[in-house]
């Protein structure tokens, strides 16, 4: 399994420079490089929340965009990381449980409402589902 990670990011790795090839070329490269920096950023934040690290809290989603210039630099820093913390891992951790702070809310109040529709005999996909996600 640790492999097969590994390979993935590196076809990853293929693909995403296949992108930002291709994203040098357009005339109008506003809305790929929001969309390329959501992915460095979302590859950064996930990895922080597979560490534990609190710092993956301060980090949105959708911030500012990188500078197109600083894409393939961010990019590669990104699957260095990864490539570095999967090295590290034997198998056995691949099967972990992980648990992060985004976590806890959300899930303490989605776990306690699926309590309720368990004991009640409701289907999960009811209203209250949807606007207690929604409100979280």
């Amino acid at each position: 399994m640790k492999q097969y990670l590994i390979d993935t990011f590196w076809f990853n790795d293929w693909a995403n420079k296949l992108t930002l090839s291709a994203m040098q070329t357009l005339a109008d490269k506003k809305e790929s490089v929001i969309l390329f920096s959501h992915l460095i950023t979302a590859q950064n934040k996930w990895l922080l929340r597979i560490k534990n690290d609190p710092a993956e809290a301060q980090i949105k989603w959708f911030d500012a965009p990188f500078e197109v210039k600083e894409l393939t630099a961010l990019w590669e820093a990104s699957l260095k990381e990864w490539l570095e913390f999967l090295s590290d891992l034997n198998d056995s951790d691949l099967y972990k449980e992980i648990f992060y702070s985004a976590m806890s809310r959300r899930n303490q109040q989605f776990n306690t409402f699926a309590r309720h529709c368990t004991a009640a005999q409701l289907p999960f996909d009811s209203a209250p589902r949807a606007n207690l996600l929604a409100n979280s």
